[in-house]
């Protein structure tokens, strides 16, 4: 059976309008597509109406306010709007618990009332990240549950988002959509959508589990590579080796039909999903008896690095003959990456915790996140300017190097005598620490 119109653009509906999903409302709107968002978040739903998106993605707040005001996009609360869609995207949270169990209360909320609103004729796509075996054995229910019958009435197939936040909209034109079907009709229905939505390349899988298990493998990796090169900066500074020089010489070497790809270190992983999705892979294992190793050795070697990085401020307040119990460090740049405001899982939180119990004063700045959720996270209300943070410091550390961050003027800034930079995530080329040790500067980095 096919399930896509035939001469006109489809229309879409959204469940759930967090980070990806929004992004992609937005992205298809832009490029014509009538979309249908559906969110129980009264409050995002009053944000987005009123021209503000909590979300820190350039030229995402315009597209959503240019798609509601052409009305493209409409927003709702009523999973009834889902029926006059012909594409049903889902791309609700998929929070993983402690025991890095699947947290599955915002997918079968969701499913459940998407599938007593199903028509013939629909096809439904799952985004949301899931445990292998989820949309076979937990959402296929739930919507068959409304009466239709998957493969016959709609179709159902997964093509699982492969997104980095602040390069969201650029991503979803240029990286591969992977499609895994119900059977060969539903893969080929949500292959033909993508193709022609976003003219991305399309990559088809035997099955929805293959489609599942791309996108934890994808941030598995990106997690064990993180913690190979955090756990290689802690070995090369035993050795007093800039580990930026060696991982840049060590990925030359020719390996496969690419080279070595070590990434950097830093002072720790955060977001969504890399400190989830590994936890899925390993949950899920063990189900099924299967011990994995490399997940646990990961997670362990990341989520050590805040408090790695917070003594490396302050061995350094020490070495410079200062009582770090009577010092302000001033935290720069508090979100979980670079460019973003995203606060969510940021390691700088266990960084701060761990400069509060060793240092007089702590003060925050980020000029990318949000304060109240700053507050909330950390405690206390950041500095409205860096200059204000960093007044009287004897440590700097930055954490989060945005763009906005890049230009900072650190001989204007009225920080105490010999003060100390931290590195945390800035990355300083040899030329800039230079420049920061002319300026009375003392630089310590992450494996540097």
């Amino acid at each position: 059976m096919r399930f896509l119109p035939d001469r006109r653009a489809p229309h879409v509906a959204v469940i759930g309008l967090g980070y990806v999903g929004s992004c992609i409302a937005a992205t298809l709107a832009d490029r014509g597509l009538p979309v249908v968002g559906v969110d129980t978040d009264a409050r995002l739903l009053d944000e987005l109406t009123d021209g503000h998106c909590r979300f820190a993605e350039e030229g995402l707040a315009e597209l959503i306010s240019g798609g509601i005001r052409t009305g493209r996009i409409r927003l709702t609360s009523d999973y009834g709007a889902v029926s006059a869609a012909d594409i049903v995207l889902i791309t609700v949270g998929t929070p993983v618990r402690e025991d890095g169990s699947f947290a599955d209360e915002q997918l079968t909320s969701a499913c459940t009332a998407l599938g007593r609103r199903l028509r013939p004729g629909q096809l439904v796509v799952l985004k949301s990240t899931v445990p292998p075996g989820a949309v076979r054995e937990l959402v296929l229910p739930l919507l068959q549950a409304g009466g239709l019958t998957a493969g016959t009435d709609f179709g159902l197939a997964v093509t699982p988002e492969r997104l980095s936040e602040g390069t969201a909209l650029p991503d979803l034109l240029s990286i591969p959509m992977v499609v895994g079907g119900l059977d060969a009709d539903c893969a080929r229905d949500a292959a033909e959508f993508w193709r022609s939505a976003l003219g991305v390349e399309v990559i088809p899988l035997d099955s929805l589990e293959s489609a599942e298990i791309v996108k934890l493998a994808c941030n598995w990796w990106l997690d064990v590579n993180i913690a190979l090169g955090n756990e290689l900066a802690k070995f090369a500074a035993l050795y007093d080796v800039d580990v930026l020089d060696v991982i840049k010489a060590a990925n030359t070497l020719p390996v496969g039909g690419g080279t070595v790809n070590i990434l950097l270190p830093s002072v720790g992983v955060g977001g969504s999903c890399l400190t989830k999705d590994p936890w899925m892979v390993w949950k899920s294992a063990g189900e099924r008896g299967l011990e994995i190793l490399t997940v646990p050795a990961g997670r362990t070697a990341n989520a050590g690095m805040p408090a790695y990085t917070a003594q490396l401020a302050v061995d350094g307040l020490t070495k410079l003959g200062r009582d770090p119990a009577a010092s302000k460090v001033a935290v720069i740049g508090l979100a979980f990456k670079n460019n973003t405001g995203d606060l969510r899982a940021t390691p700088t939180r266990d960084a701060v915790a761990e400069l509060e119990k060793a240092c007089g004063e702590v003060t925050l700045f980020d000029p990318l996140a949000d304060p109240a959720e700053v507050e909330a996270m950390f405690g206390r209300r950041p500095a409205r300017t860096l200059e204000e943070a960093v007044d009287g410091a004897a440590c700097v550390a930055v954490l989060a190097l945005h763009r906005e961050l890049e230009s900072i003027d650190f001989a204007a800034l009225p920080v105490a005598d010999s003060c100390l930079v931290l590195d945390g995530r800035a990355y300083y080329s040899r030329d800039q620490i230079a420049h920061l040790r002319s300026l009375g500067y003392h630089y310590r980095g992450v494996g540097r």
